[in-house]
């Protein structure tokens, strides 16, 4: 058998155990649409804590972390920072989101924000910026698990069997166990991934240079611009510290703002799990290091990868290991995309239909879980026809995404300790923070990047949102106190 079929066949045995995990875990939970959504409410710790770190960190993690690290050295680091700045917030808002999805059957963060400011508009376009934004994160996930499943099977499976192959077995659990087999496959996945990127990230700086510490002292010496705060540009030229400070706000702003995550708060077992998930996530942020001592290793290697995103199987592939221990590396790899790729792909359904349909259309519980279910098959298809197509950076399309959703966290802030707020202020200030965000981008993207002091399009679009959210609330009609109240005061 040659090499690259015994890595193939190691890859397929993971994916099976994956599936079946994936299968068996959702014969536990209800039939219902809050069964499929939120797990009957039922997350223990365990669960809890690889849930978040595993969905957290991806494909983007595995492959763009160590990308940049590898070609722009420590502006890699702000992926550091905002982990753990931006999961503090999670600490009080999780468990005031978990007591009203319990007393009023909450399972999306649009229903909580809606809850408190009425509009069927206000719901419609939230789930339209949450797909806008899932769209490319999918994709991020689907591409990177086919980056490694071509290159360490040298190329034998194609990018695009690879993605095909890795998400049909994620669509396959998603689509019958919800986010039942989301937890549970992500506790597997997350426990495997760590053992991999330990071991991967000690052996490779050890191998090649000597040891950590020997690996930094000639990167010092040859390429010292790659271990000065805030590191390298795409350009290659020193990224500026508006760009890096702001990327850290908009990501760590936005982390927890990602549906996918704030979701998981309605499927707690209790408020203690979820305070106790918050305390215990830095220790999975541990998971970066050596992720970054995959790409700082490859700094001076010799021969050089097709493009950064490839550093780690690249590294793979010339560390002359074991065709058993390439294929184990590649099913950590596959791990860290997949057990992001499928709490996107059921939250990215789950809000289509929740809050993009629901609103307008009175459904069965039966129907609305099979037209979830339908959304699944379809978001994960046209996230499919973009991954299979050259892109950019994979880290790029991450903090574009971010740039999105980081303008849920003003209405969700105000849903839940401003009374003041109204539903005209709330929708004035999204759609005006949406539309900076999305004119800067464009800017960029059309070679007029018109950004002040290279901010992040998402922080310029935060500085129109709020002070639009609050003025606007100002100068309307204050909401019903009892309705303002019933929110505030139950979430207090």
């Amino acid at each position: 058998m040659e090499r690259w079929q015994i890595i193939a066949l190691i890859i397929a045995l993971y994916l099976g155990v994956t599936l079946l995990i994936g299968l068996l875990s959702g014969r536990s939970a209800s039939k219902s649409v809050q069964g499929y959504v939120a797990g009957d409410r039922d997350f223990g710790l365990l669960v809890m804590y690889f849930v978040l770190g595993a969905s957290i960190f991806s494909a983007f993690a595995f492959l763009g972390g160590p990308g940049w690290a590898y070609s722009r050295g420590a502006a890699a680091f702000y992926i550091l920072c905002y982990g753990v700045l931006g999961i503090t917030p999670y600490f009080f808002i999780g468990p005031k989101a978990a007591m009203l999805g319990r007393r009023h059957g909450y399972v999306t963060q649009a229903q909580l924000i809606c809850g408190r400011f009425p509009s069927r508009a206000l719901s419609l376009m939230i789930a339209a910026l949450t797909l806008l934004a899932f769209i490319p994160y999918i994709t991020l996930q689907m591409r990177g698990a086919g980056i490694v499943i071509e290159a360490v099977t040298e190329g034998h499976v194609p990018l695009w069997v690879g993605s095909a192959v890795a998400y049909g077995t994620v669509t396959i659990y998603v689509l019958f166990s919800g986010v039942t087999a989301v937890g549970w496959t992500n506790t597997f996945q997350g426990l495997f991934m760590l053992t991999i990127a330990w071991s991967l990230g000690l052996y490779l700086p050890i191998s090649l240079y000597g040891g950590v510490g020997e690996m930094f002292t000639r990167i010092m010496e040859e390429r010292p611009e790659l271990l000065s705060l805030p590191g390298l540009a795409a350009s290659g030229e020193p990224w500026s510290w508006g760009g890096y400070s702001s990327a850290i706000v908009v990501s760590a702003v936005g982390l927890m703002m990602w549906p996918h995550l704030f979701m998981k708060a309605f499927t707690a077992r209790s408020d203690d799990t979820l305070k106790k998930t918050v305390v215990l996530f830095p220790t999975f942020q541990l998971f970066l290091i050596p992720v970054f001592l995959i790409g700082f290793a490859g700094v001076l290697y010799p021969e050089k990868p097709p493009s950064s995103d490839f550093i780690l199987p690249f590294m793979i592939l010339n560390a002359d290991l074991p065709a058993i221990v390439v294929g184990l590396f590649c099913a950590g790899a596959l791990s860290a995309s997949m057990s992001t790729g499928d709490s996107l792909m059921h939250a990215a359904a789950s809000v289509a239909v929740e809050d993009g349909i629901r609103p307008f259309k009175s459904m069965s519980d039966q129907s609305r879980r099979r037209l979830i279910q339908g959304f699944v098959l379809l978001v994960g298809a046209v996230a499919y026809a973009f991954a299979v197509t050259e892109g950019v950076s994979l880290v790029v399309l991450l903090l574009t995404a971010y740039g999105i959703i980081c303008q849920l966290a003003p209405p969700i802030v105000a849903a839940l300790y401003w009374q003041r707020a109204t539903t005209i202020g709330v929708i004035a200030g999204f759609v005006s923070g949406s539309s900076t965000a999305a004119f800067f981008f464009l800017s960029g993207y059309l070679g007029a990047d018109l950004r002040p002091f290279d901010l992040h399009e998402g922080m310029l679009g935060l500085l129109v949102h709020i002070p639009v959210l609050v003025g606007v609330s100002l100068m309307t009609q204050r909401q019903e106190r009892s309705h303002g109240e019933t929110v505030t005061r139950a979430a207090a």
